[in-house]
């Protein structure tokens, strides 16, 4: 697909960043909204419900390489603009199920809106729509999108709190219907014309001859993955094993938030510098925030510190996912290099909830916590061989 626009606007990426609230807030996130009263009324176990989530993940990993083929080819626009209604769907079944596997199935429908409208596809889109200058774009909607559960968690319990949680489901799904389809028809350009998209033949041969590289990278953005995986849904449980109140965990759980909002308008004050820089910032930062936690829990402020130093590396972990590969590979290649690399981390990020709370349940917090230090250190150690790799091509 050929560039069709030099830049993105900043009221185009202001808009693309409140589709990306939207959808995130009502498919990944919601969750943690709704679970609780789902279990409460249903007497479905947890365990079951917070599974129905990495359903829905597992769906978008295993569909992720079709939809960059897919946008490769004919642009992104309208399979975004149709995510809306997937994950609409998906909440309208889920307020319907009166079984549990009528809310899984649920989440598969979920899964499929998921991997239409989440960063990976909005992510390879820009790319196709504006090459090198996408990276701004990136960084701007990863800004906005930032306050994401800011603003969708209160939303949503307020939902809950008056409508019960089926009819928070309704509501949000029609919120979609009416928002995602024209937000991103005003603020994504059309495609240019089909015969200019590479066709995916064009596209392999690359990836081939890249073949460490692209694997390297891959294994570098599934580890942060799980890393903000297994934060987003236990931290508060882990906090509370390291000896922390209820009340205590939450509130240093807020620290979370604004610094990765904050590490995000430092990187687009900075976007002129290769994304190289920004990937090692973010690694170095979240393995020195997650050991400040691990090996700091009888100092509230040395676990603040690190909570701190962990949500800035997790800011930037979201921007070099989609700028990073499009400093290495080529605009055209771009979509269907993305697409391939968000599985494996998808996959993982499913399998994250699973694997986790084994370890926690058998072992402890202190275990779950060694074991994301150990997977950040092994993150801080291939961005390591990027940097002598690249360096050594004069790249970065």
């Amino acid at each position: 697909m050929s560039v069709v626009s030099a830049k993105a606007s900043t009221s185009h990426i202001l808009l693309l960043g409140i589709a990306q609230i939207l959808v995130w807030g009502g498919s990944f996130f919601i969750l943690a909204v709704l679970a609780d009263p789902v279990v409460q009324e249903t007497g479905w176990s947890r365990q079951w419900v917070y599974g129905g989530l990495s359903l829905g993940v597992l769906v978008s990993g295993l569909l992720a390489p079709a939809c960059g083929r897919l946008i490769a080819r004919q642009g992104g626009r309208t399979l975004l603009s149709l995510s809306g209604l997937g994950v609409a769907a998906g909440l309208t079944l889920m307020a319907c199920a009166q079984h549990l596997p009528v809310f899984l199935l649920a989440w598969v429908v979920m899964g499929i809106g998921m991997a239409a409208g989440l960063y990976d596809a909005l992510f390879a889109t820009l790319g196709t729509c504006y090459g090198a200058q996408a990276r701004s774009a990136i960084s701007g909607i990863t800004l906005v999108s930032g306050f994401c559960t800011a603003i969708t968690w209160p939303i949503a319990a307020f939902m809950v709190s008056h409508l019960g949680w089926r009819g928070a489901c309704l509501a949000y799904a029609a919120v979609l219907l009416l928002t995602i389809w024209p937000l991103y028809r005003r603020a994504l350009p059309a495609p240019a014309l089909a015969a200019q998209a590479p066709r995916p033949s064009q596209v392999a041969p690359e990836v081939a001859v890249n073949r460490l590289l692209y694997t390297v990278l891959t294994a570098l953005f599934t580890l942060g993955a799980v890393l903000m995986t297994a934060i987003s849904i236990q931290l508060i449980t882990l906090l509370q094993g390291l000896g922390y109140s209820l009340a205590s965990a939450v509130a240093l759980s807020a620290c979370l938030g604004p610094s990765q909002v904050a590490s995000r308008i430092i990187d687009l004050l900075n976007r002129n510098g290769h994304p190289m820089w920004t990937a090692l910032a973010s690694v170095i930062c979240t393995a020195v925030g997650l050991l400040l936690v691990t090996l700091g829990p009888s100092l509230v402020w040395v676990t603040v510190v690190g909570l701190v130093i962990f949500g800035a590396g997790n800011g930037l972990r979201a921007i070099i996912r989609g700028a990073l590969p499009l400093a290495l590979w080529s605009p055209a290649e771009y979509a269907t290099v993305l697409g391939r690399m968000a599985r494996p981390a998808l996959l993982g990020q499913a399998a994250t909830p699973l694997i986790c709370g084994y370890v926690l349940e058998h072992q402890g917090p202190q275990a779950v916590l060694g074991l994301l230090c150990l997977l950040a250190l092994i993150n801080v150690a291939l961005v390591a061989w990027l940097f002598r790799t690249l360096l050594g091509r004069g790249a970065a």
